[in-house]
C-alpha cells in the first residue's frame, strides 16, 4: 500500500480522522498527506522532538501551544510516543513508529477518543510492518 493510501484509507477513511499526515520520524520530510493538511518544517520539527523525548520542547508547547498546519493547539497530553492537543472541539492526534510519525485532525462532529485510537492502531501496525 502507498503511504497516500495510509492516509486515505486507514485514517480518513475510518471517518475517525477527516485529515492527516505522516511524516519522517525526524521531522524533515512529508511522506503523505491530505490535500488541505500542509505541515510547515518547522512544526514537524516540534512534533518529533517531543515524541522523540525533548523535555524542553514539550514543555515550550504545553507552555505556548502546538501548531500544526498553521493552526494553534493547546497540549492536553504528551507521551512516550504520542501528543494528543486540542483547539476548541476539533483534535490532534499524533503517534509515532520506529521510522515516522502519524498525525491525525479530526473535526467537532467527530469523536476524539476515537481519532486517537485510530492513529495509535496505524502507528502500531506500521510498527509491526517494520517502519
Amino acid at each position: 500500500m502507498s503511504w497516500q493510501a495510509y492516509i486515505d484509507t486507514s485514517l480518513v477513511g475510518t471517518g475517525h480522522v477527516d485529515k492527516g499526515a505522516i511524516i519522517g520520524a525526524s521531522g524533515d520530510s512529508i511522506w503523505a498527506s491530505s490535500a488541505d493538511f500542509q505541515l510547515k518544517p518547522e512544526e514537524m520539527k516540534v512534533i518529533s522532538a517531543i515524541v522523540s523525548g525533548d523535555t524542553a520542547a514539550k514543555d515550550k508547547a504545553f507552555a505556548e501551544g502546538l501548531y500544526i498546519a498553521g493552526n494553534q493547539f493547546v497540549m492536553a497530553r504528551a507521551e512516550d510516543r504520542s501528543i494528543y492537543a486540542r483547539s476548541g472541539r476539533d483534535g490532534i492526534a499524533i503517534a509515532r513508529t520506529k521510522q515516522a510519525i502519524v498525525v491525525g485532525h479530526h473535526s467537532e462532529i467527530q469523536v476524539a477518543g476515537n481519532a486517537s485510537s485510530t492513529v495509535e492502531g496505524l502507528a502500531d501496525y506500521l510498527i509491526g510492518q517494520g517502519y
